[in-house]
């Protein structure tokens, strides 16, 4: 627009475009591309609220991150999970000839080891070395000073590269019980046996179609299984996404077995409370740590 003010249709659009990289910022900030998914979908409500009375946006990609970085500290302090954060200011001028080897280490670290960084020097270096943020970039999306930003990326590198070859917490072992359900659910889906499913639907279950669609109510959600039968390029097996029950997705033309989604499942006793499906969301699967598991 003439004022510089962003246009609804100018304005989903960016979304679309930014969603991705939003999420890999979120994924890391809360430690999990799961929850990650959860902070960009508040992130964006907040900015899809706030924008008629948001006025000229000079950085409209800046202002859709400086949300989602509040956003993901709000997730934090919800989770009572967020680390001090002391003042970086001393290292400020410290000369780094190393950057593009840490911007490296930074893009493979585990979203675990980004949790175990402050939260300043963890926003820096996902914005700038995961993200390719220039350092002017960041100090806007932050709202702190130049000097901060250059101190936070210095020693969350230096924290990341201690963090590289550290063992991962093991993931917790899945009760008998949960076994047997997913299972069940994936002999079901794979055998194409739909109606046993729906039959396990409660009669107030909820679906997200994470990035698609939300839809409550038995009689509703039972389409969800109908779309599924008229495509054949998925083969469910039960598994763990970052450590919770999950269905793990591949296409069977793929010899290589790549895990294409997630399905995660809530149950209330013996019926289906809940299905979250990330098919139309492939770009959480490039931070999710998923596993196979084994039959017994």
């Amino acid at each position: 627009m003439a004022d510089g003010s962003l246009a609804p249709e100018a304005f989903g659009q960016l979304m679309v475009e930014l969603r991705p990289r939003l999420h890999r910022y979120c994924a890391r900030m809360v430690g999990s591309a799961i929850d990650g998914e959860d902070v960009v979908q508040e992130a964006l409500a907040k900015a899809a609220e706030a924008l008629p009375g948001a006025g000229p946006i000079e950085r409209p990609e800046s202002w859709l991150f400086r949300i989602a970085h509040n956003a993901a500290l709000d997730a934090l302090r919800r989770r009572k999970r967020q680390a001090a954060v002391g003042s970086d200011t001393g290292l400020a001028d410290l000369a780094d000839s190393r950057a593009a080897a840490d911007a490296r280490v930074a893009v493979a670290a585990s979203l675990a080891s980004f949790l175990r960084l402050p939260a300043t020097q963890r926003s820096s270096v996902v914005l700038i070395d995961v993200l390719g943020h220039s350092l002017a970039e960041t100090v806007d999306i932050l709202g702190v000073s130049l000097a901060a930003v250059k101190a936070a990326l210095h020693r969350g590198r230096d924290r990341l590269k201690r963090l590289a070859d550290a063992p991962e917490d093991p993931a917790p072992a899945l009760a008998a019980g949960e076994r047997q359900r997913l299972y069940a659910y994936a002999d079901r889906f794979n055998a194409r046996d739909f109606d046993a499913l729906r039959a396990l639907l409660a009669e107030d279950v909820r679906l997200e179609l994470v990035n698609r669609l939300r839809l409550a109510g038995r009689k509703d959600v039972s389409v969800y299984f109908s779309r599924y039968a008229e495509v054949f390029d998925w083969r469910l097996s039960p598994g763990l996404a970052e450590g919770r029950p999950a269905l793990l997705v591949s296409d069977p033309a793929d010899p290589s077995g790549a895990i294409t989604h997630v399905v995660l499942l809530d149950w209330a006793g013996a019926k289906i409370a809940a299905i979250r499906d990330f098919k139309y969301a492939p770009y959480v699967s490039e931070s999710l740590v998923v596993e196979a598991i084994p039959s017994a």
